[in-house]
C-alpha cells in the first residue's frame, strides 16, 4: 500500500496545528528537522515536536537533517517521533550504527536518509535492520525544489536491495513529488511519498492526498 506523508515546511506555522488536521487523511506525518549546519536551513526542535504530538495521533516521521544525529535520538524519540531518519552523509558509520542502535532502545522505527550524491549501495550495512530507507530527490535543505529525474535509478537499486535483504522495509522518497512525478517514483520502487508543496499548495488537501495515492 502507498502511503502518503504531507511534508509540515509546507504549511503555515502560525496555523500548524490547522494545517496539521488539514491532511488528516494522510498516513503520516513528515516533519523536517534541519540545523544550519548538515544543510543551509534551520527548521524545527524538540520543543515544536512535542508540540505536534500533543494535537495529533498520527504517525510522526521525523527526518532528521542535522550533523553528528545520535545525539539527538533520544531526545527526538521522547518528544514522540515514531520513526526517525538519519542521512548516511552526516556522522561515521559507526556512529551511524550506534544512533540506530540508540533508536531501537528508545522504541521508534529506524530509518537512513540518501542525499542525491549518495549511492544506493551505501545502505547495505545497515539494511538488515531497518524499517525504512528514505531516497532524496533533491538537495536536502529547503522545500519546493524541482524533482532530479536521475534519482529514479536510485529508487530502483535501493529497492532492488530492499527486497534481496529486507522485504519488509518501506522506500520513502522525498523532494519534488506531486501528481506529475509520483506516477513514475512508484514504478521505480517507492512505497511511501513525502509531499509538501504539492499538498499544502492545493485547494483540496485531501484531494490532492488522494491523487498521489493514486500515483
Amino acid at each position: 500500500m502507498i502511503k502518503i506523508a504531507p511534508s509540515i515546511l509546507s504549511a503555515d506555522f502560525v496555523n500548524l496545528e490547522r494545517d496539521i488536521k488539514r491532511v488528516s487523511t494522510a498516513d503520516w506525518l513528515h516533519v523536517d528537522v534541519m540545523d544550519g549546519c548538515f544543510v543551509p536551513n534551520i527548521t524545527i526542535g524538540v520543543p515544536v515536536v512535542q508540540s505536534i504530538r500533543k494535537c495529533t495521533d498520527m504517525f510522526l516521521d521525523v527526518h532528521l537533517m542535522i550533523d553528528k544525529p545520535v545525539r539527538y535520538v533520544e531526545a527526538f524519540a521522547k518528544a514522540g517521533a515514531d520513526l526517525l531518519s538519519i542521512h548516511l552523509e552526516a556522522d561515521h558509520p559507526t556512529r551511524i550504527a550506534e544512533a540506530l542502535k540508540l533508536m531501537g532502545e528508545c522504541g521508534v522505527q529506524k530509518a537512513v536518509a540518501l542525499r542525491p550524491i549518495t549511492a544506493a549501495s551505501a545502505v547495505l550495512p545497515y539494511l538488515e535492520e531497518l524499517d525504512m530507507v528514505l531516497v532524496m530527490t533533491v538537495e536536502p535543505g529547503f522545500g519546493g525544489q524541482a524533482f532530479m529525474e536521475g534519482q529514479l535509478d536510485t529508487i530502483r537499486q535501493v529497492r532492488a536491495l530492499i527486497d534481496r535483504y529486507n522485504p519488509a522495509c518501506r522506500l520513502e522518497v522525498d523532494g519534488g513529488i506531486s501528481p506529475k512525478t509520483a506516477g513514475a517514483v512508484i514504478a521505480a520502487g517507492a512505497d511511501t511519498l513525502v509531499a509538501g508543496s504539492a499538498v499544502y499548495g492545493a485547494a483540496e488537501p485531501a484531494a490532492a492526498i488522494a491523487a498521489l495515492r493514486e500515483g
